[in-house]
This record gives structure tokens, sequence and C-alpha cells, in this order.
């Protein structure tokens, strides 16, 4: 049973929400976040980055960057660039992706959920990573980034959904890459009661993406109970900003790998023992990617080769099952000798987003790598066995696409 709640969203006023909305702040470093608010001075980004609005000479995680980050926030707010709802809601976002549309539910979700696993991951964090937002989060007393959670669709809230879009939408803008981003806003009573009720009925949520914000969130909550030990868990410090997705909207684009040395290896020696271990044909440029689960390509050499897992190699467990990680276990560690992909340094990863033409690019004459793989994408049904089943999927096995915004809603504890 999952705790799904209205909240009181802090968001911007119609007229600026375009120009506030941002990407994620972990979508950039330091030179590109200060490119885009030099830019776009209205940019979410000015406080999910607040480094931004000092030289270089001051550190990223200094204690006035987070001084300066809640500020910036509630100066805004008070300025009237943001409004603050009457009562609780729940909203609608709904993105489109070259034609494809995916709407969420934006809602608060629970810590104790995330804490008992009904809220559940599929990736470890870091703590250094976790310390950045926890601080962010603590000082600007708001979570301004939202968690993106993944459910089985459920027929009540697709018909309320629906419902809701034939109304006109409080934001309706397409953001600089072309992303469509629409809002409405959920208020009847009864429809607020009715999602509430399907959520409740929901067993089992899904961090699709955002391990490292909902970490940092819950670990927030957990220090405002501490610091308030006769909280009765109603507080807003015992939730977190979240966008819901049902899994039938939800696309995974690939994460492919390249690869900066063949281990001594000769190119000639490394494509004889891919073909040992694959059934490996070469492919056209125009046949490149992969189509289906167990293939994925190659490029070495300036040539694309597709390969094909053999049936014998091929696992129904939940995790050694994943191309990804056959592709690891079966190549990338005994042939090339790369172990723990988090720390090697002779692997990296490119998102789907980019396009196969970057692997080429990696690999080409102004490149830092000699050999590439295309993969087939995860399923989200994959992601959800891998969390069902409380184990971790290995690293970069996702690319969620297209980002949430940050800066749309504000969640203040």
């Amino acid at each position: 049973m999952a705790n799904i709640r209205p909240f009181r969203a802090i968001r911007p006023i119609t007229d600026k929400a375009a120009a506030i909305a941002a990407l994620p702040y972990d979508v950039y470093n330091r030179p590109e976040a200060k490119e885009v608010v030099k830019n776009n001075p209205d940019s979410f980004l000015n406080i999910d980055r607040a480094e931004t609005q000092f030289d270089d000479s001051v550190d990223t995680y200094a204690e006035c960057v987070y001084e300066k980050a809640h500020d910036l926030l509630w100066e805004k707010i008070e300025k009237g660039d943001f409004l603050r709802e009457e009562a609780p809601c729940y909203y609608i976002y709904e993105l489109t992706m070259d034609g494809r549309v995916q709407t969420g539910i934006v809602a608060c979700a629970s810590i104790d959920d995330y804490e008992d696993q009904v809220i559940k991951k599929h990736e470890n964090t870091r703590a250094d990573k976790e310390a950045d937002r926890i601080h962010h989060v603590d000082s600007c007393n708001a979570q301004t980034g939202p968690i993106f959670l993944a459910y089985r669709a459920n027929d009540v809230i697709r018909e309320i959904v629906a419902k809701t879009k034939q109304t006109a939408p409080v934001y309706d803008f397409v953001s600089e890459d072309g992303i469509g981003h629409r809002v409405w806003v959920i208020s009847d009573t009864e429809d607020l009661a009715s999602i509430k009720n399907a959520f409740d009925g929901i067993g089992e949520i899904y961090i699709a993406d955002g391990h490292h914000r909902a970490a940092s969130a819950v670990k927030v909550g957990l220090k405002r109970r501490a610091e308030h030990p006769d909280y009765d868990g109603t507080e807003e410090f015992n939730f977190f900003l979240s966008v819901l997705f049902p899994d039938e909207e939800l696309m995974i684009m690939d994460y492919n790998r390249v690869i900066k040395d063949l281990n001594g290896l000769s190119t000639e020696a490394f494509l004889a023992k891919v073909e040992e271990l694959f059934e490996v044909r070469p492919v056209a440029k125009s046949d490149r990617k992969p189509v289906k689960k167990g293939d994925f390509s190659m490029y070495l050499g300036g040539n694309w080769y597709l390969c094909t897992i053999k049936e014998a190699d091929r696992s129904v467990d939940p995790v050694k099952g994943l191309d990804v990680s056959l592709l690891q276990d079966l190549l990338l560690t005994p042939v090339l000798g790369i172990g723990d992909p988090k720390v090697d340094k002779r692997i990296d990863f490119v998102g789907g987003i980019r396009g196969l033409d970057e692997l080429e690019r990696r690999c080409g004459a102004a490149g830092d790598c000699v050999c590439a793989f295309a993969m087939y994408a995860t399923d989200i049904q994959e992601l959800f066995a891998v969390a069902d089943a409380g184990l971790l999927m290995p690293p970069k096995s996702t690319w969620f696409e297209p980002k949430l915004r940050s800066g749309l809603f504000i969640h203040e504890l």
C-alpha cells in the first residue's frame, strides 16, 4: 500500500514557467551550468546550482553556496515569480518527445514507504553525491527536483488523467531541447480521493530515475524527525516530491559503452575473441542499431558488427540475464579485464539520447576510444523484476528520457 498524497505546490506563475523550468542539476558540469544561467537569469539552475553565482575560486560545496540557494529561492517566491496552491492538489505533468507522450502524477511519496521498500530501488547511491543534495534540501527547506517513480498502470488513475487533460492546462510550452511540457491541476475533491485510494491499492512503486535525490530527501526527513521527536507523521518533511508514471507509457533508452583500449590485443585478435563468444556478423551502418533483447552491436576498426548472445549463455536471473550483465560477464571482464565498471577508467558510458554517431565519434581519429558497444535498451519490466527481487542493476543500465524539469513544482518542508 503506497501512501501517495496531494500537496500544496509552490509553482511558477504561468508567464514564468517556461523560463524557470530547468533540466536536473546533475545534467551539467560547472562551466555548462554557468553558461545556462548567464543566458537565462530566470532558470531554476540558478538555485539548483547556486555556485554559478560565485567565481570559480568558491568551492561548489561551500556553505555560502547553500545559503545563496536558499536566499535566491525565497526571494523569487516573495517577489511573485511563484504562487502557492491554496489547498493540497495532485498535478498532471505531460512530456512529449518526438511525438511520444508520457503523463505522470505529481505528488508526495512517503519516506516510510521508501524505508519499508514499498518504494523500491535498483541502484546503490554514493554518500558524497547524497551529501550535496541533503545540504541543498535542508538549507532551502524545500525539495525542488522531483523523483521519477514508476508504477503498474491503474484504470482509475488513467481515467482521471484522461478526463482532466480535456481541460485547459496551466502550463503549455516547448523547451529549448524540443520537449513539450504541459501541466494540469487536479483539485476536485472526488478525484483527489479516487487517486489517493488507487495508490493505496498499489503494493509496489519503483524509482526509475533519481536514486540520489530520493535517498537525500529521505535522509533530510529522518533528520527532521530527530529534530522534532514529537512528530506525528503528517508533517511535510515525512514526504518527498515525486512524479509517478504508469509503466505502459515509459520508454527506457539504450545506455552504451565505449572502451579505451583492447587490453593489449590487436583489433584482429579481439574480433576473433568476440567471434568465439557470440554469433557475429558484419552489418551496414544503417543496420547498426540492435532491435531485440540478446543483441548488441560492436563498432571496431571502423566497422559495425551485430553480436547475438548464445542461448546457452542466457539466464533467467533478473540481473545476470540483463544484456548489460552478459556483455560485462562474458566479454568485458574476462577478455578486456574491466572488473568494476563503476571505477575502471578504461570504460565510459554514452546515453542513448546522444545517438550512435557519438559512438563512432568517440572511436574515430579525434576520439579517445577504440571500440564501442551499442546495447538494446533495458525494458521497464526488467527493471521491475530486479527491484522486486531486492537486487541491484549493473551501473549505467537505464537511460530515461525526457528528463523531468526542476522548478515547476516545489515542495516546502
